[in-house]
């Protein structure tokens, strides 16, 4: 369901870019010697414990790939109250940022075709995940690639679940 209005507005990302996009964009990396860090999530009400995160994984390499769950993949994971912005509205926010390179919207439950496609040189999470809690389908993959998988640190009380949360009790004020 998109806002009132919603339709009027195009929103320009050339950021956005669709698979085959994005693997001539990592060909042309890889030709030249860069390092593409690849991270994934849904990146719902974009909030600091996001940006902190993303910035440190720019760190990590030379262009930063971002891929963003579908919206129907959302509901599947999160259920049918998600996601709050739709999956070109999430796209939009993070394409604003300068330590994105690239966003990939992913239609599947999991990453494996994209990592198996863009093979990047590191992976990376925040740090409330481990290699125990990776898919193992995508570990797999990650691992058929030779990507070095990247924790990073997790900023505590930063999540959208609970901002999602405080926006409802403020609602009620």
């Amino acid at each position: 369901m998109r806002p009132s209005g919603f339709s009027l507005v195009q929103l320009e990302n050339p950021k956005l870019l669709t698979l085959e996009d994005a693997m001539a964009a990592r060909a042309k990396l890889r030709n030249a010697g860069k390092k593409l860090v690849l991270t994934n999530g849904v990146f719902d009400l974009l909030h600091t414990g996001h940006l902190y995160y993303l910035k440190e994984a720019r760190k990590l390499g030379d262009a930063l790939f971002v891929a963003i769950n579908s919206d129907a993949s959302v509901r599947e994971l999160k259920g049918p109250a998600r996601p709050v912005m739709t999956e070109e509205q999430r796209a939009y926010a993070l394409g604003a940022l300068w330590f994105v390179t690239g966003i990939v919207i992913f239609r599947e439950k999991r990453l494996v075709p994209e990592i198996r496609v863009l093979r990047p040189d590191i992976y990376c999470k925040a740090g409330d995940y481990t290699l125990d809690k990776l898919n193992p389908e995508e570990r797999t993959e990650l691992e058929k690639c030779g990507a070095d998988i990247k924790f990073l640190p997790f900023l505590p009380g930063f999540s959208t679940t609970s901002l999602i949360e405080r926006i409802r009790q403020a609602g009620e004020i």
